[in-house]
């Protein structure tokens, strides 16, 4: 295993949702406050991104039409059409949601094995923190309907850190609030996108770093950013620390596995406002590790 390397010092004021496409060798990702999703394509040295109208916190892309995009914003999950020439990009609203208060958007999400978009929502000022979270599902049944589905795994502060087995029997869900800290495992029904028979899997309270996004590999190793520690930590299948790689910035936001082997894990970060980063110069930027495992790739939208 090799140090992290820099992919791109693009100072996101908070990078997350990083999404390998490999028919585009190209690495997508989200800076939520800017409301930007970038693409890095590194054979091209090509840097692209798009502004949207709202903080855009978590996206998949539809299966089969790298332009579509399923993102959660700050109302609702909405489809985002990018514009290759002029950097442009449409929106089209999918489902929205009743927010049970102001000042919330959503944070992280990804979709299931069988296609569906999976999602959580927070409330912005983590200060207050107010366990108003939930997490929704987008799927075929829900587009019609044009309403989002609440899952009932809430209240929440920070939902973070999902994933799903290699199986899709199991999803994993964490909370990176300080006060929580905490990842749980659940039965996941796959004909149904269901979780049920809730656990607490991994208590990251005294374990470095607040648990924020993850990635999976092939071997169902879950893989999460320790937030606030520079480190990024895989856990076993029974949710037993297996090793911590480094990067060089203290807020390390979420992982995902690309490359053409799918052996590189990227990994996006947090620029915090406000404070000397003397000590960490490159945070908000991109960077790449080779842990030595091939990562799964990650599920299209299958919304239709």
């Amino acid at each position: 295993m090799s140090a992290a390397e820099l992919v791109l010092d693009v100072h996101n004021a908070t990078g997350e949702s990083p999404v390998w496409q490999a028919a585009e060798q190209a690495l997508y990702w989200a800076d939520i406050p800017h409301g930007v999703l970038h693409r890095w394509q590194a054979e091209l040295a090509q840097h692209m991104r798009w502004k949207l109208p709202q903080m855009l916190a978590c996206m998949a892309p539809y299966q089969g039409d790298p332009q579509r995009w399923i993102a959660g914003l700050e109302d609702g999950l909405y489809e985002v059409t990018l514009d290759e020439g002029y950097g442009r990009a449409s929106v089209q609203a999918l489902a929205r949601v009743e927010h049970p208060m102001p000042g919330m958007r959503f944070n992280d999400g990804r979709c299931d094995r069988q296609g569906r978009f999976i999602a959580g929502t927070m409330l912005m000022d983590m200060a207050a923190a107010r366990p108003v979270g939930q997490v929704y599902r987008l799927g075929a049944q829900e587009l019609h309907s044009g309403s989002a589905t609440d899952l009932r795994l809430g209240p929440l502060l920070t939902p973070n850190g999902l994933a799903f087995s290699p199986d899709g029997k199991t999803m994993y869900l964490s909370d990176s609030h300080p006060l929580s800290q905490t990842i749980w495992a659940f039965d996941y029904d796959i004909d149904t996108g269901t979780p049920s028979k809730r656990r607490v899997w991994v208590d990251m309270q005294p374990l470095p770093g607040r648990p924020d996004g993850a990635a999976m590999d092939v071997d169902g190793g879950y893989w999460i950013c320790g937030n606030d520690a520079g480190l990024v930590h895989r856990f076993t299948p029974a949710g037993k620390l297996d090793r911590s790689l480094v990067v060089p910035v203290k807020k390390p936001a979420m992982c995902a596995f690309g490359g053409r082997d799918l052996d590189t894990l990227f990994v996006t970060s947090i620029r915090p406002q406000g404070v000397d980063l003397a000590d960490q110069p490159l945070a908000g930027g991109v960077f790449a590790l080779q842990p030595g495992v091939q990562g799964l790739a990650e599920t299209a939208f299958k919304g239709e």
